[in-house]
């Protein structure tokens, strides 16, 4: 099993390095680190008194996973979730937020468990968590990871600027799918053709 180190480290390698995309809600953005958590951290690296797109650019691999260990891992309780969800739920925590808990906290409404979405783990999200856990360990893990491609959909349905996340520009599939799907078992990999079909809307 890995660690939350290990994991956060594959977190870093799979968001890259700074970017400061017009097109991305975060801003600027490195290793994965928004300018905005930045901000709310007050990381003003530079010591100018301002925590901006240079300080965003300074920020070290190393300050990136300690980051997400403590704020986006131990800080909104994901080390309370059943481990064979934590790898993924961590991973869209980084990557959306507390969308990540509601995800969640809707697929476990969907299986019958009574909870209120929140974007908080707490405990009837825990043991409503770890009794789809206990009863189906590798449903529950899939069932997120389709869950998480599915709000990457309806995202780029929603706002065009975002479909360059999902799909590229050859119309395969684009790095938000193949992140969700690195979660979940090949067998529930969406084909090139059903890819296809889901997108064919999209201008």
């Amino acid at each position: 099993m890995k660690t939350v180190s290990q994991i956060a480290e594959e977190i870093v390698a799979r968001e890259g390095g700074f970017v400061n995309d017009p097109d991305d809600p975060g801003g600027a953005t490195n290793f994965g680190v928004t300018i905005y958590t930045m901000r709310r951290l007050g990381l003003d690296l530079d010591r100018d008194g301002v925590v901006g797109v240079s300080d965003v650019a300074a920020l070290s691999r190393a300050q990136a996973v300690d980051i997400f260990i403590n704020h986006y891992f131990y800080k909104p309780q994901i080390h309370l979730l059943p481990m064979v969800l934590q790898a993924s739920v961590f991973d869209m925590q980084v990557n959306a937020g507390n969308n990540a808990v509601k995800i969640l906290q809707r697929l476990l409404r969907e299986m019958g468990y009574e909870l209120v979405v929140d974007g908080e783990i707490g405990p009837e999200t825990v043991a409503a968590a770890a009794r789809a856990a206990r009863k189906a360990p590798d449903h529950i893990a899939d069932a997120y990871g389709i869950a998480r491609r599915n709000y990457y959909f309806a995202l780029a349905d929603r706002r065009r600027a975002s479909r360059k996340y999902a799909r590229t520009r050859s119309g395969g599939k684009g790095g938000w799918i193949k992140r969700a799907e690195e979660f979940i078992a090949p067998r529930f990999h969406m084909s090139d053709a059903a890819f296809s079909e889901r997108t064919a809307s999209w201008e």
